[in-house]
C-alpha cells in the first residue's frame, strides 16, 4: 500500500475517523492493527519478522534493565544486537557474502561453488532493524527505561507512517508520545497537511517525472555519451532526493495529523558547501544513527587523526551496505569515507577558504562552493545508481573525457523538461534556505498560500505521474 495510492487514502481516512472517537488505550490498539494491515498489505508473511524483533527487543529492554549484573545486561545487550543482525543479515546479505566469497576464494586459486537463495528482502527491514535496536543499546546506556506494555512497545516499533521507510526514530523520542494522551489540533493538521501535500508534490510530480530522464539513460548499452549521462545524473539526484524526503514529509504530515511528532530528516541537502554539512542534512536519522551508535563507540575523533580516518572509512562502508547488498554501494560508502577523510585532512585550508564575512564576494564564493560540492554529489550518485561497475566505468570514463552534446538528440528539451519539474522545487527551497525556516509557505498570507497549495494541487492530479510509483527507499 503506498502512500501515493487511492487506496493508502481511503484507508487513513478509516484510521483518522476511529482514531477521533477512541481513547488513548485503544487509539494504540487500533494503530498497532492497523500498522499490521498496512504492512502485511506487502506481504502477511513478513509480519512474523516484525513480531519476532519485537518481542526480542521487548524481552531484552526488559532483562537489561531488571539485572544488576553488569554481564547479565551485557548478554542481553548482545542477545538483541546480534538477533536483530543475524535476521537483517540472512535476509538481506545472505546471497551478498556468499558470491563475494566465491569470488576472492576462485581469485586465490580455491573452487568454491556460493548458495544462493531465493530470497525476498522485506520491505523495511533495515530501518526498523535499526529502530528497535536503538532501544536496547539506549536502555542499557541508562538514557531511558522500558516499557512494561508490549502493546505499546509494538506500536513504536511498526508505527505506519514510518515504518517503511522511515525516519528511523528514535525510541526515547516516539515512545513516550505512544505512552502519553495525544490531542488532534487544529494547528497539527494543518501542518500535517501541508507537509503530507508538499511531499506528495515532491514524489508525484517531481520524482516520478524524472525518473522518465533517468531510468532510459541506466537501462541503456554501452557506449554512453557524456552529456547525456550528465544530464541523467542531475536528473537522479533530484529524483532520489524528492523521492526520499517526499516520503519523509508525508511520514511527518500523517503523524502530525494524529498528534504526533517525528524528526525532521532532510535539511535543504544541496545547498551544503562540504561533506560534513551534507551528512547533516541528508537522511538525518540514519547518518545520527551511525553517529551515536557506531562512529562514537569506535573512539569517534577522540585518538587523533589515523584512528579518525579508520573510524570514518567504516561508518561510510558501513552506511553504503546498509543501503543495499550490492558492489555499488559499497563503492559509494567508499567515496563518502574518503571525502570525509579528505575534508578533515584538509581543515585549517576549507577554515581559511570559508565565510568570513557577509560581503558580496564570500557569497558568491560560497555559492561556488555549494555547485561545486553539488557536483562531487552528483559523481557519487553515479555510484549509487549504476546497474553494475562496468556501467560505472563506462558512464565516469564519458563523462571524464568530454561530453559532446552535440551527439546526444534532444538534450535542451530534456533540460527544459528538468526545468519545468524543478521550478517550484526549487523556488520553494531557496525561500526556506533564505528564511532558515522549511515551513516558510505556511508562514504566507493568505492568498499567496492558497494559490500555493492550488498550484502543488493541480501538479500532482493533472501533471503528476498517475500511475502510484515505488519509493527508491523502499528497497533498502
Amino acid at each position: 500500500m503506498l502512500f501515493n495510492s487511492p487506496q493508502f487514502a481511503v484507508f487513513f481516512v478509516v484510521v483518522f475517523a476511529l482514531y477521533l472517537v477512541l481513547d488513548r488505550r485503544w487509539q494504540n490498539r487500533m494503530l498497532l492493527a492497523a500498522s499490521y494491515f498496512f504492512y502485511g498489505s506487502w506481504d502477511w508473511r513478513f509480519l512474523s519478522l516484525i513480531w519476532i524483533s519485537t518481542l526480542l527487543d521487548y524481552f531484552c529492554g526488559l532483562k537489561i534493565d531488571g539485572s544488576a549484573n553488569p554481564k547479565t545486561r551485557r548478554a542481553f545487550l548482545i542477545l538483541s544486537v546480534t538477533g536483530n543482525l543475524a535476521i537483517l543479515g540472512f535476509f538481506k546479505y545472505f546471497n551478498f557474502f556468499s558470491e563475494s566469497l566465491a569470488f576472492l576464494l576462485e581469485g586465490a586459486g580455491i573452487p568454491f561453488h556460493p548458495v544462493s537463495l531465493s530470497i525476498v528482502l522485506p520491505v523495511g527491514i533495515s530501518f526498523y532493524t535499526f529502530q528497535t535496536m536503538s532501544y536496547t543499546i539506549d536502555v542499557y546506556r541508562g538514557e531511558m527505561s522500558p516499557t512494561r506494555s508490549l502493546p505499546d512497545f509494538a506500536l513504536f516499533v511498526a508505527f505506519f507512517p514510518q515504518l517503511v521507510a522511515g525516519p528511523i526514530e528514535r525510541a526515547r523520542h516516539l515512545l513516550p508520545q505512544v505512552l502519553r494522551p495525544r490531542i488532534v489540533t487544529r494547528e497539527g493538521l494543518a501542518e500535517g497537511g501541508y507537509l503530507v501535500l508538499w511531499g506528495l508534490f515532491q514524489k508525484v510530480f517531481v520524482a516520478d517525472n524524472l525518473a522518465r530522464l533517468v531510468d532510459p539513460v541506466f537501462a541503456a548499452s554501452p557506449p554512453y555519451n557524456g552529456a547525456e549521462v550528465l544530464v541523467a545524473l542531475y536528473a537522479f539526484a533530484f529524483q532520489i532526493f524528492c523521492d526520499f524526503a517526499g516520503y519523509s514529509n508525508i511520514a511527518r504530515g500523517l503523524a502530525k495529523c494524529l498528534g504526533f511528532d517525528i524528526m525532521v530528516n532532510f535539511r535543504l541537502p544541496y545547498f551544503s558547501t562540504n561533506p560534513r554539512q551534507f551528512w547533516q542534512r541528508w537522511h538525518i536519522s540514519l547518518s545520527t544513527w551511525l553517529r551515536d551508535y557506531l562512529y562514537i563507540p569506535l573512539g569517534g575523533n577522540r585518538r587523533g587523526g589515523p584512528v579518525t580516518y579508520r573510524n570514518l572509512a567504516i561508518v561510510m562502508l558501513l552506511g553504503g551496505l546498509w543501503h543495499g547488498a550490492a558492489a555499488n554501494f559499497v563503492l559509494w560508502g567508499a567515496y563518502w569515507g574518503l571525502i570525509l577523510i579528505v575534508h578533515r585532512l584538509g581543515g585549517p585550508f576549507w577554515r581559511s577558504v570559508g565565510d568570513p564575512d557577509s560581503s558580496a564576494a564570500s557569497r558568491v564564493w560560497k555559492v561556488l562552493r555549494m555547485i561545486l560540492f553539488f557536483h562531487l554529489t552528483c559523481f557519487g550518485w553515479l555510484l549509487f545508481r549504476a546497474e553494475s561497475l562496468p556501467q560505472i566505468a563506462g558512464m565516469a570514463g564519458v563523462l571524464l573525457s568530454g561530453l559532446h552534446p552535440g551527439a546526444y538528440v534532444g538534450w535542451q528539451f530534456d533540460l527544459f523538461r528538468m526545468g519545468i519539474y524543478l521550478a517550484v522545487l526549487l523556488f520553494v527551497e531557496l525561500w526556506q534556505y533564505r528564511s532558515a525556516n522549511l515551513e516558510i509557505p505556511r508562514t504566507w498570507p493568505a492568498p499567496a498560500r492558497i494559490v500555493f497549495y492550488l498550484v502543488l494541487a493541480c501538479s500532482i492530479l493533472i501533471l503528476g505521474v498517475d500511475k502510484p510509483e515505488y519509493f527508491i527507499y523502499f528497497q533498502f
